[in-house]
């Protein structure tokens, strides 16, 4: 049976920037019951009252974890390079039999050019490959015959070196990605290895968003 408590923790754990504002108590919690009290109240089917709904809140107990949060301070504080690369464009095609043989051409092509910025991701229909902009037409020529689902071009890629062993601390890429959302930084694509984390955003953003991955490291 679903309780204003059980409510409340459910609404919380659902939405991280709420759970970290209460964790650091910077936030209001009479004004936070009134906002909370129509989805409360549908929930429970029933009225409740902003006073209970605040108790609630007070009582509400964030994990804490400093095991792991010292963790996440040591790996930020020893970041690798921080790269940029701009004139970059991005291409969608549809999963085929011989959309291999297409990549082997335009890998073939740049393997000697190492000044050359490429990334290939194959999902479960479509593939990616992001590459510098001065290849476009290599692409369009190698995959001609296959279906292009879309094209992006003004994009710039923003590449992290991660310090070994990351992969072993929770919450590493959620703590990149909550500071670019706060500075309403939209991400076109996310490229991951396992010491290199490399996100790709418009050209008008880039430098926005370089300054907030340099601040991880403060």
């Amino acid at each position: 049976m679903k309780t204003i408590a059980t409510c409340v923790e459910e609404i919380i754990m659902s939405s991280p920037f709420l759970e970290e504002a209460l964790s650091r108590q910077i936030i209001n919690f009479s004004a936070l019951a009134k906002d909370l009290n129509t989805p409360i109240s549908e929930m429970l089917r029933k009225p409740v009252k902003d006073g209970a709904i605040m108790m609630a809140l007070r009582r509400h107990q964030q994990p804490l974890n400093l095991e792991n949060s010292g963790r996440l301070k040591k790996v930020f504080k020893n970041l690798g390079d921080i790269t940029v690369r701009s004139n970059l464009s991005d291409f969608t095609f549809q999963n085929s039999k011989t959309l291999i043989n297409s990549h082997a051409q335009v890998l073939e092509k740049i393997s000697m050019n190492h000044q050359i910025f490429y990334a290939f991701t194959r999902g479960m229909f479509e593939s990616n490959i992001i590459i510098s902009t001065s290849e476009k037409e290599s692409i369009l020529k190698a995959f001609e015959n296959e279906t292009q689902i879309g094209l992006q071009d003004k994009l710039s890629a923003i590449s992290i070196y991660l310090p070994k062993g990351n992969s072993k601390i929770a919450g590493l890429y959620y703590q990149i990605f909550k500071r670019l959302a706060w500075e309403k930084i939209t991400l076109y694509e996310v490229v991951s290895t396992t010491n290199e984390f490399t996100i790709v955003v418009e050209d008008d953003l880039v430098d926005k968003a370089f300054s907030v991955i340099k601040r991880l490291k403060d």
